[in-house]
């Protein structure tokens, strides 16, 4: 019979605020790690939107919480709200990761790792080369970061024109001033220039929910022969495990991953920033992934 981990006076809380959370693969993964290490925490989901995020968060400091994820709508305000910003939090302009440090409360981001460690998981190494990035809300901007930190040489940012734009030319010019890296931010909507930068690259990653469950049929690439057999084409979108544009590369001959280990090794790098450990990732990916 599996071990049930005891909740006592001295157990640590974490846990996951956005809304809606309910599917959130991360309790299972957290409690699971927390049991397999014998650390005495615990991981639960808050359902909590931004009108709320304040008092929640005001709350969660009053008892002392050891530290906790936040997802979407909350990891941009929650920049605001937090004592301090680790260096990629403040350059990003979002935080997925907050840990009580003495007291103090700091805003982290860790998609950006969890992104790039996928990308080492599924194989490759793109460090030096170009990427084509789909994109420039939270999560893009994670990668983006991320990315630059990393060494990769170039990448081209596509993304719509709307009331976001400013945010998205203003994160492009501190990638650029702050990194090695080359950033240029492109309107989405010419396949030309989309094509142009897809045949300079060597992956091309969606960051944007296009193509996310239930709107599956939608994807922001029209035409399969922008993807050439050895360009990689990455997802971040995990549910469907298998998006349009997967398909469409993989038909092309395309090597793809999607973003169910992003999800993994982002919450990999949260675990070790609260509690100071590895997170057993094989045993959790074998388990849940």
């Amino acid at each position: 019979m599996e071990q049930i981990h005891k909740i006592t006076g001295h157990t640590k809380l974490t846990g996951l605020l956005g809304s809606p959370v309910a599917h959130s693969k991360s309790p299972l993964m957290h409690n699971e790690a927390f049991q397999l290490l014998h650390l005495d925490y615990v991981y639960l989901c808050f359902d909590v939107t931004e009108k709320n995020l304040k008092t929640a968060y005001e709350g969660l400091k009053k008892i002392n919480i050891a530290g906790f994820n936040c997802t979407m709508p909350d990891k941009t305000l929650m920049c605001q709200l937090v004592d301090d910003l680790s260096p990629a939090a403040r350059m990003i302009g979002a935080v997925n990761t907050v840990v009580n440090d003495n007291g103090r409360f700091i805003g982290h981001n860790t998609d950006g790792i969890g992104y790039m460690r996928s990308v080492k998981d599924a194989g490759f190494d793109i460090c030096g080369e170009t990427m084509t990035l789909l994109g420039s809300g939270g999560a893009a901007s994670s990668i983006l970061v991320q990315a630059a930190l990393d060494d990769v040489a170039k990448i081209n940012v596509f993304s719509i024109r709307d009331k976001f734009w400013d945010n998205a030319q203003r994160m492009t010019d501190r990638v650029n001033q702050n990194t090695n890296c080359q950033v240029t931010l492109y309107e989405l909507g010419n396949d030309d220039t989309l094509g142009a930068a897809i045949e300079e690259s060597k992956i091309l990653t969606n960051a944007t929910p296009v193509g996310m469950a239930p709107n599956t049929d939608s994807c922001l690439i029209h035409d399969a022969s922008m993807l050439r057999e050895d360009l990689i084409v990455s997802d971040i979108i995990y549910n469907p495990q298998q998006t349009k544009l997967l398909s469409m590369a993989k038909e092309q001959g395309c090597p793809v991953f999607n973003g169910m280990y992003m999800l993994l090794y982002q919450g990999a790098e949260s675990f070790k920033i609260w509690t100071g450990k590895e997170m057993p990732v094989d045993i959790i990916k074998e388990k849940y992934f």
